[in-house]
């Protein structure tokens, strides 16, 4: 078992495990909580995912855990009732504390919650054949169409106006107008990127004020890793469920494009490498707008490719605001990374802009397609 600065041994027995963990490992590349895989020493027992939630960034854990009860209940139900034999695959299943919670609170302050790990699946950071990127669109689709009749009310904001461009566009200013690190000065051409496209970044936000396009329950974390796959290829199951809350499906559709039709790392140091693979944004549309047929509006299905800029927009600004701010919220790997971030995901957006037409017609032959 790997040392660490918990108690895992005080934290592991707080939930009723089938089996003895006999390794204990760090497991993911997620930028917010801290990830373990714990081993059981009977390979006839299950595996499990255990998870310190970010209480610094997640500020209601016990609504945060209930949302997550309540979709993967729902979707377990979905999947029952279509005679899916191996359901448990195909969505997280967490597993109770022994207080009856689905978490635990240790004497520090942490929160820590179980998932059964789903064996023999891998996830991947970059796309790399159009079948992945089909089968990420279907999955996501199909996350949308199992949840389409889950009242959005019931759900909580975990992260309250985690995608309101309004409400980003103000921290980013006051970030700017506070300079506490005295970083503006070297960020001023980013600076001024953002500020060039905050009208236009501004459509989706207000068709859904307006009531032009409905409330949905979203995952608003759709980047492709958090997607698991078995070992041909076929999309299984959607993670990272933290962010699941009423939501704009446009919101859902661009964050998966800013990952999957990226040629580079969402990091990528050397922005002439970031690009966009138009086939791989081709095949994800396919697959999407297939499982979602009869779903989408005609006003949500136009505003699909706007989301494809928004959310490179949006990671961009919130990248470029924590580096202004003093690398406060992400985690970083090495000094100016958070502004790193920012510069590629600014340059992914140029390249989407540049095809901006070509993706309309895209997503506007898919939906006669599948209509």
């Amino acid at each position: 078992m790997q040392p660490a600065k918990y108690n895992f041994k005080e934290i592991i027995s707080q939930f009723a495990l089938d089996g003895e963990i006999k390794d204990i490992h760090p497991y993911g590349s997620g930028h917010i909580n801290d990830t373990f895989r714990l081993q059981n020493a009977d390979n006839r027992k299950p595996d499990y995912l255990l998870q310190r939630v970010n209480h610094t960034v997640f500020k209601d854990i016990p609504s945060l855990m209930e949302n997550i009860q309540y979709v993967t209940e729902h979707i377990r139900k979905k999947l029952e009732a279509t005679r899916i034999t191996d359901s448990f695959r195909r969505v997280l299943t967490l597993v109770p504390a022994k207080n009856n919670q689905m978490y635990f609170k240790d004497t520090e302050g942490n929160f820590w919650r179980i998932f059964y790990f789903i064996n023999r699946t891998v996830s991947y950071d970059i796309v790399s054949t159009r079948q992945q990127a089909n089968e990420g669109g279907r999955a996501f689709g199909q996350f949308q169409r199992w949840l389409s009749d889950f009242k959005p009310g019931i759900l909580k904001d975990t992260i309250p106006d985690f995608h309101n461009i309004e409400k980003r566009y103000k921290k980013f200013e006051n970030g700017v107008t506070a300079d506490p690190v005295g970083r503006v000065k070297e960020v001023e051409s980013e600076i001024e990127f953002v500020m060039d496209r905050i009208d236009s970044m501004g459509t989706i936000l207000r068709n859904g004020e307006a009531g032009i396009i409905p409330v949905r329950i979203t995952h608003n974390d759709t980047k492709f890793n958090n997607v698991l796959f078995d070992e041909h290829d076929r999309a299984l199951c959607v993670i990272d469920l933290d962010t699941v809350m009423p939501g704009y499906l446009a919101y859902d559709f661009g964050d998966s494009i800013r990952t999957i039709v990226n040629t580079a790392a969402e990091d990528e140091k050397e922005l002439q490498k970031i690009d966009v693979n138009i086939q791989f944004f081709k095949a994800f549309t396919l697959g999407f707008i297939k499982e979602t047929t009869g779903l989408l509006s005609k006003e949500e299905i136009e505003l699909l490719p706007m989301g494809a800029l928004l959310l490179p927009y949006i990671m961009g600004l919130r990248f470029l605001t924590d580096y202004i701010e003093g690398d406060v919220y992400y985690k970083i790997h090495s000094p100016g990374h958070n502004l790193q971030r920012a510069r590629a995901q600014f340059q992914l957006l140029r390249k989407l802009e540049a095809i901006y037409p070509a993706l309309k017609e895209i997503v506007l032959d898919a939906a006669e397609k599948y209509k």
